[in-house]
């Protein structure tokens, strides 16, 4: 896995909570970077939204999670690649994701 300043040690301090509200912060750093139709800083972006992904994936702390981790990889590369197999919008990702960052920031 490509390294993007972060390791899997650090990673796994994080609750649940925070690393999925990470990974919507850079997720929706790829939407604007699409809204401004910027498609290397979105790729870029979208490389950094996948590997936190997967970082959180292979966190064993959240084996009970799994399926919705997996399908939330899958909606969002399903997005950013037209939106083929969900119709998923920009806004009802932020929406998903923004309940992370609450959650974060209520378990501080």
């Amino acid at each position: 896995m490509k390294n993007f300043g972060f390791s899997a040690e650090n990673w796994s301090k994080l609750s649940l909570a925070e690393q999925m509200g990470n990974i919507g912060s850079e997720a929706e750093r790829a939407m604007r970077e699409r809204e401004k139709k910027d498609e290397l800083a979105e790729q870029k972006a979208f490389d950094r939204t996948l590997a936190l992904i997967d970082l959180t994936l292979a966190d064993e702390r959240f084996r009970h999670r799994l399926k919705e981790i997996a399908r939330t990889r899958e909606v969002l590369c399903d997005f950013f690649q037209g939106g083929i197999n969900f119709s998923v919008s920009a806004e009802e990702l932020r929406r998903y994701f923004f309940q992370f960052a609450l959650a974060a920031r209520a378990g501080r």
